[in-house]
């Protein structure tokens, strides 16, 4: 996940995945690397469109026109989307994914650089554990869990000291930004513990479709009554960067990690988290002038051995392939 990526449907009924012939896993794999590529661009992408797009728009607009263009695509192949009864479950998840996650961390750019909040995002992982661990049935805190979550803070606390040991606005406002990508990452998380709880039996796209449409046009409305219109200006460099967010960060990344996860197993495809953030720190780095220091580095790392060891630590982290069913 990360909260600037395209809605998931994590929860939503698995069936067995079928077997994958060469071409097909072959495919699946470039899926995943799409994944990785993609999803690795959409921070400075959202820096980027933020210089004249205000946030509550930028999120409506690219979100309400990437659910209309999938929906347009469902309908033309003649799938079925959401009965209208799943609609109010839908629309929850996806206030928590897109409006919290994906809002909170376009929110945060603002005022934190794109490659650092990639690395913030993928603490996503270490939200998912704790709260898993405070819900009734929910998955309890081993020891391991906790030794990544540790290390991983540690990478944080590194990663952002220089920044929040400062005086004066900057300081305060980058501070807004990281607790801004921490509710982003909880609103996530809660996200993927409701849509696992709320199962609607709905079709992957489908449900993202309805996400998508429902969250952008709420944002959207939260963009008027901020008067966020009167702001609203578009450059070159801003309508690439938003066009490339709804139709590459949203159906292209979307679409790819659909297919990817009906052919590889979930505990392969979810290493695009690892990546990501690589590829959000080199971009940053080479296209904004971002930060890029040996300390960066460092604390990516341990950020991201946290990372791993919580994953591993989870329960049926090496479970059987599972795909999203698309009854």
């Amino acid at each position: 996940m990360s909260p600037s990526h395209p809605t998931t449907t994590s929860g939503y009924l698995e069936k067995v995945t079928p077997v994958a012939s060469p071409r097909e896993r072959l495919l699946a794999y470039a899926a995943w690397i799409t994944i990785c590529v993609v999803w690795g661009t959409t921070y400075l992408a959202i820096r980027v469109a933020l210089e004249t797009v205000p946030v509550a728009l930028l999120g409506g607009l690219r979100w309400t026109v990437a659910g209309a263009i999938l929906v347009g695509i469902l309908l033309i192949r003649k799938e079925a989307l959401p009965r209208f009864h799943a609609w109010g479950s839908i629309a929850l998840s996806g206030f928590l994914l897109i409006i919290i996650g994906n809002g909170g961390v376009v929110w945060a750019e603002q005022y934190v650089a794109s490659g650092l909040a990639a690395v913030l995002v993928a603490v996503v992982p270490f939200w998912n554990v704790l709260v898993e661990a405070v819900l009734p049935r929910g998955e309890r805190l081993t020891i391991r869990a906790l030794a990544g979550l540790i290390v991983g803070f540690v990478g944080i606390v590194i990663l952002v000291w220089p920044e929040i040991t400062l005086e004066g606005q900057d300081s305060r406002l980058f501070i807004a930004g990281l607790v801004a990508l921490q509710i982003a990452c909880f609103g996530w998380a809660l996200g993927t513990a409701f849509t696992k709880r709320r199962a609607t039996g709905a079709s992957p796209l489908g449900a993202a479709a309805v996400q998508m449409v429902i969250s952008g046009v709420i944002m959207i409305a939260i963009g008027t009554v901020a008067g966020e219109w009167s702001r609203l200006a578009f450059s070159t460099r801003s309508a690439s960067a938003l066009i490339y967010l709804t139709l590459i960060g949203s159906i292209v990344g979307y679409s790819a990690y659909v297919y990817a996860l009906k052919y590889l197993p979930i505990s392969q495809v979810s290493q695009y988290a690892y990546v990501n953030p690589l590829i959000a720190v080199g971009l940053g780095a080479l296209l904004l002038g971002e930060p890029f220091t040996t300390r960066t580095i460092v604390a990516a790392v341990l950020v991201l051995v946290g990372i791993a060891v919580v994953r591993s630590a989870a329960p049926g982290s090496n479970a059987p392939v599972a795909r999203r069913s698309a009854a």
